[in-house]
C-alpha cells in the first residue's frame, strides 16, 4: 500500500501518554498514517475538519467537549461524511456507548485492546464496516434499549423492501456482506447493494447506524436468535 493509499487516523484523546502510545503503534504500521492529535473535543472537530481522516479514535470523556458531542457535530456535516469515528472506552458497555452509537460512531474500542484488535478495527472502520460483534451487540442492546420499539421514529422504514428489511435485520446482528449472502443464498455484490440502498434510504452513514435503526425498530431484539 503506497503513501496515497494508507489510511489517515485523527487520534482524539486528553491523555497525552495515551495519544503517544496510539501514535507509536499506528506509525510503525505500513498503510496507516496519523494525521493529526487533538486533546478535546473541540480540537479534535476542528482537525477533522482540516484533514478529513478516514478514521478518528474519539475518547469519551474530554475537556471542552466530550467524545459524544465530537462525534454528532463531525456525523451532521456532509463534507465529514468519509470520517468514520470510533469511540476510545476504559469499559466495554459503559453508559457512553449506545448514544455514542446514535451520534454517529461507527463502533467502540476498548482501550486496552490488544495492539492487533485495534490495527484490524481501524481497517474495518475505514471500510464503513460496524465494529461491533454479534455477542457486543446482543448485550448492549439487551441493556440499553429497554423500551418498547416505535417504527415512528424510524424515517424511511416504510420506504424498505422486504429484501433490504431482511439484509438490515442480519447485518444488525453482526453478520458481514459475505456471510448475509450465504444466508440469503445470494452473491456479495448483491447482499452490498442491498445494504447500501438500506442505508440511503435510513439516512445511516455506515453499518454501526443500520444496528441502531434495527433494533430501535424492532426489525431485531436481543432475543432473536443469532441466523
Amino acid at each position: 500500500m503506497n503513501h496515497q493509499e494508507a489510511i489517515r487516523v485523527l487520534i482524539v484523546d486528553d491523555q497525552a501518554l495515551m495519544r503517544a502510545g496510539f501514535r507509536a503503534l499506528l506509525d510503525a504500521e505500513d498503510g496507516i498514517e496519523v494525521i493529526g492529535e487533538a486533546a478535546d473535543g473541540r480540537q479534535g472537530v476542528e482537525l477533522a475538519r482540516h484533514h478529513t481522516p478516514d478514521v478518528a479514535l474519539v475518547d469519551v470523556q474530554m475537556p471542552v467537549m466530550g467524545g459524544i458531542e465530537a462525534t454528532r457535530e463531525i456525523a451532521a456535516d456532509p463534507l465529514l461524511a468519509g470520517v468514520h469515528v470510533v469511540i476510545l472506552t476504559n469499559y466495554g458497555l459503559d453508559e457512553y456507548v449506545f448514544d455514542a452509537l446514535r451520534a454517529g460512531a461507527a463502533g467502540f474500542l476498548l482501550k486496552d485492546t490488544e495492539p492487533a484488535e485495534l490495527l484490524q478495527a481501524i481497517r474495518v472502520a475505514a471500510r464503513g464496516d460496524a465494529l461491533l460483534s454479534p455477542a457486543i451487540t446482543r448485550r448492549l442492546i439487551g441493556e440499553f434499549v429497554s423500551r418498547p420499539p416505535d417504527r415512528t421514529t424510524a424515517p424511511g422504514f416504510e420506504t424498505l423492501t422486504r429484501r433490504e428489511r431482511e439484509v438490515s435485520a442480519l447485518a444488525a446482528r453482526g453478520l458481514t456482506n459475505e456471510e448475509i449472502a450465504a444466508h440469503m443464498v445470494i452473491s456479495p455484490f448483491t447482499a452490498k447493494t442491498h445494504v447500501s440502498r438500506a442505508m440511503t434510504k435510513l439516512g445511516a452513514r455506515d453499518r454501526a447506524q443500520l444496528v441502531v435503526f434495527a433494533y430501535e425498530s424492532g426489525l431485531v431484539t436481543p432475543r432473536d436468535p443469532l441466523p
